[in-house]
């Protein structure tokens, strides 16, 4: 058990997904140490959530890609070496008695010895990668790796001692990023009596072997609008919206393309709004079920075991169980798992949402829906 520490840094970079699903187990941490400071080390992309969040008392930015950049070059490298050190200088300085290290890499575990931290946790071996558990002197089991990303990190957090309240976590969203998103609905003559369905079809540029095909979501999408007269807002980021003029554009029926977000507090508040997300494995599947909206998901090499969505939002996870699959083969030429999930069982499984919960907004929702798996 901790000793009632008055300073606690948690490490956990990235991703988007990982920081999310790390948020429980803060809330446990916060719970058992209300008066406690506690700073969050973390990198740009998530920055915008953590900073919502009113029980996290300080974000601290880790610009990997700042850092990455000046130190691959020569003329730079130390100019990164320098920034990278400036900064541990000035985590060190807040002189945090613990520090827990849910990332599990060389980068957090030079960041949690950096700190001084008298205890620094983390997973032991084989839980971690990249010798990461020679950085931090607290090493617990995390028993097996078939284990919910949200599990384990609670599972870090007990191994401490710490009692486990578990109640869901929320997403804070601030007043002006939901004003922003609530003008566009309105402008974009969003009706609240008919249901909103978030298609969310892109995948980070490295991961694209998760995507679903273009044309299926737009068969989706067709079909869901014309059995439940439901509204489709396709939701993106950056070069994302590519793919989203192909699907739009091969629909028959009109969709609505979601601004372009400033951050990630307004696509959650989409999401909010919404009475339903479809989409496969990604950062902002974990967002919508944060922020209680029932989630459709298709999986295709990712484990859906270690990263389906949050338990206690109804989700149905649909996948074609392949010989090969779980994997993390970026160039698969195959794409057996993907290409298996075929249009019917998507629309089938909207349609057991949208049956079940109506519109959530104005809570018509069956008793004993549980999360599913959908398998061909």
């Amino acid at each position: 058990m901790l000793m009632k520490p008055s300073k606690i840094l948690i490490i956990r970079l990235s991703a988007i997904g990982d920081v999310l699903r790390t948020l429980p187990a803060f809330h446990i941490i916060r719970k058992n140490f209300p008066e406690a400071k506690i700073a969050w080390i973390v990198e740009p992309p998530a920055k915008d959530i953590l900073d919502a969040h009113p029980d996290i008392d300080e974000v601290i930015v880790f610009p990997k890609k700042e850092i990455t950049e000046k130190l691959g070059s020569r003329k730079t490298f130390f100019q990164g070496l320098k920034q990278f050190l400036l900064l541990m200088r000035d985590i060190r300085r807040e002189k945090y008695e613990v520090a827990i290290d849910f990332h599990g890499l060389f980068k957090s575990g030079i960041i949690s010895f950096s700190s001084g931290a008298r205890d620094r946790v983390g997973f032991t071996k084989p839980f971690v990668r990249e010798m990461n558990y020679l950085f931090n002197n607290r090493r617990f089991s995390a028993d097996t790796e078939k284990l919910n990303r949200v599990e384990r990190n609670i599972r870090l957090v007990e191994k401490l001692g710490l009692n486990i309240h578990q109640s869901p976590p929320k997403i804070h969203i601030p007043k002006k990023d939901s004003e922003v998103i609530q003008r566009f609905l309105k402008l974009n003559r969003i009706e609240p009596q008919r249901p909103l369905i978030a298609i969310h079809p892109g995948t980070s540029p490295s991961t694209p072997y998760k995507r679903w095909e273009a044309y299926r979501y737009a068969v989706v999408a067709d079909k869901v609008i014309e059995d439940s007269a439901a509204q489709i807002i396709f939701t993106w980021a950056n070069e994302e919206i590519e793919m989203v003029n192909e699907i739009s554009g091969l629909m028959k029926y009109r969709a609505t393309i979601a601004p372009k977000t400033e951050n990630l507090c307004q696509l959650a508040e989409i999401f909010r709004c919404s009475d339903l997300y479809l989409g496969s494995d990604t950062g902002p599947m974990h967002l919508a079920a944060f922020v209680k909206t029932p989630v459709v998901a298709i999986f295709g090499p990712t484990d859906h075991v270690v990263n389906e969505p949050y338990k206690h939002t109804p989700h149905i996870v649909i996948r074609k169980e392949v010989a090969c699959s779980p994997c993390r083969k970026k160039t698969c030429p195959a794409r057996d798992c993907m290409k298996g999930v075929k249009e019917t069982d998507v629309i089938r499984a909207v349609n057991i949402m949208l049956d079940s919960f109506k519109n959530k907004r104005n809570k018509k929702v069956k008793p004993g829906l549980r999360n599913s798996r959908l398998q061909r």
